[in-house]
Parts: structure tokens; C-alpha cells; sequence
């Protein structure tokens, strides 16, 4: 409770000064403070996100972090196969950076990451749960023009719409890799390319480790400003895994993602199409996966609460036939972890999914109230479905329905400003013939609430 009240008072504070500051950006490393430098403003808030450690101002410091909390409860967690909770559970997380800018070529951010889960009756993963540890820890060095970077060091990445590599930010602990990267960017043009290692979250102090199991390395190329289509991404995706297991089979994984994405907005429209395709190695058995997705939405702005109006489909390939030799499941590698709306209770492996959704704002940007509508199936009945970690939640069990169920989610958000968030939620899961074949077939019930504070 003290540390509600904290919070609570800490946005209060904040804001008084949110006029004055840079926006927060979901890789906190992406803010820019030195705006700041010619700021007079005596605040001690302005002070810690802008400490001037040089007569000229090039060197200074920034101090950032956040606090959130959120409540959960569900009924028949699993469509009944986990343990009964009736009290629900709740999640902590505190994130606590320093950026340190030494002149105009060398910085060093460094963050902490804290996250506790209390009441769960189900037991908790290292996702959940994950006291105190070292999240980031990473140097840059770069050109005078700042168009060319070279980052190294433990670090989040996040390429395009987070389908393949993402901060996990929904879930309570958020995931980073050790990595080598270099950036460049020219006019609208940016390319990353890395090569690094999954940094897997364990359950005591200090005790995340790089893994050497799993390896990931890779190029993205955004190019902005193009004619009719707006921004293009092309990129390339390297994955090699020392335990992988599908329905077919466990073993190890070499794969290759290929992907291309088109988005943008213009006069109230939104749209986001991709596609990947993916090949390689799993077990001596050749990969062939791939997947199609269509993100469009419409946002009625002079119409009373700005309706809008969206609808999303994916098509997601899974196994066509056990022990034939080939693997067509689709491997998301690192994805956001709500993949499908905020209870994440699918991820995004042999599905064809129907996802019309609408939002309202009832204070313009600051309450808004969406409803989305998910019915799932399963592309492959030879395959199973899985979690957004690629662990399988349930084999095919010799079902040949194809039918998951209907999801039914609404949310209302306060943000008033860029510190301070309130979200309470809801989700029912109507559960279809495939999973009345392989579970108890419950329908669940999921509710919850977040309380954030960033600063």
C-alpha cells in the first residue's frame, strides 16, 4: 500500500512539469533529454532528467523508472485444467534506469528490472516472477551525426509490429538480449543489424543468464517516405535453439525468418500488412512455415467519441502431418506477450484468426473504451495450439476439429497524461469443439486491473 500511495503521489508531482519533457518511449533508451540543456526550469524532477555533469552540458545524466501494479483474477485458467483461484493474484513490477552521456560519441544505460507475483495458485514462471536483477547494461558508440551507432551489451530490441522480436511488455517481466548491434539511418532510411543471445529470466537476485542455447542474429531495414505505400520494413531473422519442441517433435532448431511489411496511416485510415516465410533445420526435418496478416482500422474523427472501427486477420501455418519428414509450424521466436488481446491466452502458432474491434474515446485521448471480438481456429488439425512462448498448451489429441472458441475482451483506460495509467479489463472465452475434445473445455472468465507509473 505504501508504494501505491508513492505512486500515486508521484503522479500528482509529474504532473505539474509534463508540459516540459520529451515523450516516454516504449525502449526508454530511445528518449532524448538533452533538449533540456538550455532549460532554466528549477525542479527536481527536471534536475534528475537532465543532470549536466559539464561546464558545456554535453555530458549529463538522466534518471527514469517505473512502477506498475496490476490485479488478476481468473476463472477456470487452462479451460479447467489449472488448479481453482478464487482470491485471483497480483503483479509488481519496478524498472529503474541511468543514462549516462559521456560528450557526443560515447553513453552507457544501464536498468534494473523487479518483478514479484503474490497469490497464484497455478505457480509462477520466471515471466511472472523475477525479484531483482540487471535487465540492461549496454554501451554506444557513435558518429558526431549520430547516423551510425555501434550498441553493445545486454539490451531490448523491438523491430516493427513486435510479431517476431518484442519488449514483452504486457507480461511482468520484460525480456532483453545480450547482444552486438549496429545502427544506420540516412534521411527515411534505418538498418539495424545484430547478432546476440536470449537473456533468460530466472527466479532469485541477480541470476538472469545469457544462454547459450539460443542465439538470434539478424538485419532490418525500414524505409519511410515511399510513394502510395507509405513505410516499408524488409528483414531477415536468424534463430538457433538447442531445445525446441512442437508437437512432432523436440530437438534442435535452425531457423530463418524472411518477412516483409507495408503500414501507415492517411486521413483517418490505419493499415499494417506482413507477411514472413520461414525455412531451416528442426530435428533433420526440413522447415517450411509462413504467415499473412492484415491490420486495418478506420477512425471516424468528426463523429461524437471518434469510433474506430478495426479489423484483424492472421493466417498462421501449423504441422500438415506428423513424422512426415517436414515441420510447417510457425515459430513467432521473441513476440509481444498478449498476442491476442491482454489475457494471452493463445500465441501465434497454427491459427486462422477474425479479430473485429472497436474503440471509443470518451475523454478524447484520455478515456477510451474498446470491445474486440477474436473467433480462432486452427489452421493444421495434425497440430496442436500454443502459448506466445511456442510451448504447447494443448497436443491435436486425434481431434480433427479445427474450432478453438470465441473471444469477447473490453478495456477502459484512463491516461490523463504520459506518466499515469489505469486500465481495467475484461475477457471471456467461449471454449469450441477442439477444446472440449482435449480439455475440460471450460469457459473462462478473465478480469483484471493496472495501475503504472512512469517517471
Amino acid at each position: 500500500m505504501k508504494h501505491l500511495l508513492f505512486s500515486m503521489c508521484l503522479f500528482f508531482f509529474l504532473h505539474a512539469n509534463s508540459q516540459q519533457l520529451p515523450q516516454f518511449k516504449t525502449l526508454r533508451y530511445d528518449e532524448d533529454y538533452s533538449v533540456l540543456k538550455s532549460d532554466t526550469t528549477a525542479s527536481f524532477y527536471r534536475n534528475i532528467k537532465y543532470l549536466s555533469l559539464s561546464a558545456q552540458g554535453n555530458t549529463y545524466l538522466s534518471i527514469g523508472g517505473e512502477v506498475r501494479y496490476q490485479y488478476f483474477n481468473i476463472r477456470n485458467e487452462d479451460w479447467g485444467d489449472a488448479p481453482k483461484d478464487d482470491d485471483g493474484f497480483l503483479f509488481s513490477r519496478f524498472l529503474l534506469h541511468t543514462d549516462l552521456h559521456a560528450g557526443k560519441n560515447f553513453r552507457l544505460f544501464g536498468q534494473l528490472q523487479g518483478s514479484m507475483a503474490n497469490g497464484k495458485a497455478s505457480g509462477t514462471s520466471a515471466v511472472d516472477e523475477n525479484p531483482l536483477d540487471l535487465h540492461q547494461a549496454f554501451f554506444d558508440i557513435n558518429t558526431n551525426s549520430k547516423n551510425a551507432i555501434l550498441r553493445v551489451g545486454r539490451q531490448e530490441l523491438s523491430y516493427g509490429s513486435q510479431r517476431l522480436i518484442s519488449v514483452r511488455e504486457l507480461p511482468n517481466n520484460r525480456q532483453s538480449f545480450d547482444a552486438v548491434r549496429s545502427i544506420f539511418s540516412l534521411g527515411s532510411l534505418r538498418l539495424d543489424a545484430f547478432y546476440g543471445r536470449y537473456v533468460t529470466a530466472k527466479k532469485e537476485i541477480f541470476d538472469d543468464v545469457s544462454n547459450r542455447d539460443i542465439n538470434i542474429w539478424g538485419a532490418y531495414l525500414v524505409k519511410n517516405k515511399v510513394p502510395i505505400l507509405k513505410n516499408v520494413d524488409l528483414y531477415y531473422l536468424g534463430l538457433s535453439k538447442t531445445k525446441a519442441a512442437f508437437e512432432d517433435s523436440t530437438g534442435k532448431e535452425r531457423r530463418h525468418s524472411v518477412g516483409a511489411r507495408v503500414w501507415g496511416a492517411d486521413a483517418g485510415w490505419k493499415y499494417d500488412l506482413e507477411g514472413v516465410y520461414q525455412f531451416g533445420k528442426f530435428v533433420g526435418k526440413a522447415i517450411s512455415a509462413w504467415t499473412l496478416s492484415a491490420n486495418t482500422s478506420y477512425k471516424f474523427t468528426r463523429a461524437s467519441l471518434q469510433p474506430e472501427i478495426g479489423i484483424k486477420t492472421e493466417v498462421i501455418s501449423g504441422d500438415r502431418q506428423r513424422g512426415d519428414g517436414r515441420l510447417q509450424t510457425f515459430n513467432p521466436l521473441f513476440p509481444r506477450g498478449a498476442y491476442f488481446g491482454l489475457a494471452a491466452l493463445i500465441g501465434p502458432s497454427n491459427l486462422f484468426d477474425i479479430h473485429p474491434s472497436i474503440a471509443f474515446e470518451l475523454i478524447d485521448d484520455k478515456l477510451t473504451w474498446t470491445v474486440d471480438h477474436d473467433v480462432f481456429w486452427r489452421y493444421s488439425t495434425q497440430d496442436g495450439i500454443y502459448a506466445p512462448n511456442v510451448s504447447i498448451i494443448h497436443t491435436s489429441g486425434n481431434s480433427k476439429n479445427k474450432f478453438i472458441g470465441h473471444q469477447l475482451a473490453t478495456d477502459v483506460t484512463f491516461t490523463p497524461n504520459q506518466y499515469f495509467l489505469l486500465r481495467v479489463e475484461a475477457t471471456w472465452f467461449k471454449a469450441g469443439a477442439y477444446l472440449k475434445d482435449v480439455s475440460p473445455g471450460k469457459d473462462i472468465l478473465f478480469g483484471g486491473a493496472t495501475l503504472q507509473v512512469k517517471f
